[in-house]
């Protein structure tokens, strides 16, 4: 039996998960691929309570927003979902994102939000891309009609949405600049011709598992190769080909992962060949002192450069220091904004939960000659206790950068206690920043935000968002 089909259906606006917005009667319908303005056939593919997912089967009118994809991959890729949609109206939807979650969740009204700021890369604008490995390649249409003895199952690029063991093969990304996409090919290329076995998910066997491109706006370049099994016999020819091949790799490491998840970052990284780490420049704020921040395998970083030197200028100038502040940088990382407004404040803690990336964070201020910077490693509910902030000093200002699920309610509760003059949330999920700083309303206003693109052609936008204490 056929699913049901809606004909003749306006697309009316873009949601935040990268799915556009249709509505037919009382019925909220999220469609893929879509952009708002056009007219299309829908059909209803998956029914939820709230809503319904469809997708357009024909089209009768196309937007005066749309733009055609330059992506191969588009449409079928979980990235850049937005390709279809002009970068301006792609603008304007990330800033009604913004204004939308102030509104409906914190319940602030005409919340004070100021021009997006564009990103000037709309293409390979990321400085870190990760791609599996895998014997289960996402077959297209094509493939499927193909003789089973011509299909290649090996993919080396990215993960089909929602599903765990299906890798997109990528021939071409237009996220990282070059040599990333040589590099991917040739790894690849390498794997099939000596007969090394690709990753599977689903029985947690094969070899090759990952493969982690990073670059920096010195022009250093690190690849990690991740393995599953420690075969030096294997691993060393491959490794000494890709540094013989690509001389222009500044680090080169890889890891032994036999866990079933992904992740490295408790895990020893092997250095092979180069430097243990690459460098990005950044100049430290209202000052000509150019600042260098080393990035290790597992080292977090803004993966847009250009736009995380923005970002953190605008968080700064809502601080407005003055020079006598005593600062709390709350998820700190690897102390990139601490270090960055340590010359503006009288001193500035950080606060971080990874034990690796406060290790980082002092490197990075001892690297810089920089001596009123303090990093502590803990979750911050836990660490921000009245103890510690009268040890430490009552802070004038936080700065907070949690990750996407915003902050631990207990955090919360900590800063209502230190009571700082003023808070600047940076946040890249404008509906937990929006959720959090509605907690702070009886104690704080929100004075204006600043959403910034750090992904163009995604629905993904970061905001700044300034919270000033109520006078009593």
């Amino acid at each position: 039996m056929s699913n049901k089909i809606f004909e003749k259906v306006t697309i009316i606006d873009a949601g935040s998960e990268g799915k556009a917005v249709a509505r037919v009667n009382d019925l909220v319908i999220f469609v893929p691929f879509v952009v708002p303005g056009d007219i299309a056939d829908i059909e209803i593919v998956k029914k939820k309570r709230a809503y319904i997912e469809g997708k357009a089967v024909h089209f009768h009118a196309y937007s005066e927003k749309r733009s055609e994809p330059f992506c191969s991959h588009f449409g079928t890729c979980g990235g850049c979902r937005w390709q279809n949609m002009k970068y301006e109206d792609q603008l304007f939807y990330k800033h009604k994102q913004v204004v939308d979650s102030f509104t409906r969740i914190a319940k602030i009204e005409k919340p004070d939000v100021l021009p997006i700021l564009a990103s000037e890369k709309t293409t390979f604008y990321r400085n870190k891309l990760e791609y599996t490995f895998s014997n289960r390649r996402w077959l297209s249409s094509d493939d499927i009609r193909s003789e089973p003895s011509q299909k290649e199952m090996n993919a080396l690029g990215f993960h089909i949405p929602l599903l765990f063991d299906k890798i997109l093969d990528i021939d071409h990304c237009y996220l990282q600049q070059d040599p990333s996409d040589a590099i991917r090919l040739e790894a690849k290329k390498y794997a099939i011709e000596h007969h090394l076995s690709f990753y599977d998910a689903r029985n947690w066997q094969g070899f090759l598992r990952n493969l982690i491109i990073r670059t920096s706006n010195s022009g250093d370049l690190m690849v990690i190769f991740i393995f599953r099994e420690d075969e030096p016999e294997v691993i060393q020819p491959l490794l000494h080909h890709f540094k013989t091949i690509f001389p222009e790799i500044t680090s080169l490491y890889y890891v032994i992962n036999p866990k079933k998840n992904d992740v490295i970052s408790d895990l020893p990284n092997h250095l092979f060949a180069g430097e243990p780490f690459i460098t990005e420049k950044m100049m430290a704020f209202n000052s000509s002192k150019e600042l260098r921040f080393r990035i290790g395998p597992v080292s977090f970083f803004q993966t847009n450069s250009g736009q995380a030197s923005s970002l953190n200028r605008i968080a700064a100038e809502f601080a407005g220091f003055k020079g006598h502040e005593t600062v709390y940088d709350l998820y700190t990382g690897t102390g990139t904004i601490a270090n960055y407004i340590s010359g503006a404040a009288k001193k500035v803690i950080g606060i971080e939960s990874v034990g690796s990336a406060v290790l980082d964070a002092k490197e990075n201020s001892r690297l810089n000659g920089i001596r009123n910077t303090y990093f502590f490693n803990g979750e911050a509910e836990k660490i921000l206790t009245p103890e510690f902030v009268e040890y430490k000093g009552k802070p004038d200002v936080i700065i907070t950068d949690p990750p996407r699920s915003g902050m631990h309610g207990k955090v919360i509760t900590a800063i209502a206690a230190c009571a700082p003059e003023k808070i600047v949330y940076i946040s890249c999920n404008p509906a937990t920043q929006a959720r959090d700083i509605g907690l702070l309303n009886e104690q704080y206003n929100l004075e204006k935000c600043q959403p910034v693109d750090m992904f163009p052609h995604t629905q993904h936008v970061e905001n700044i968002a300034l919270l000033l204490k109520r006078s009593t």
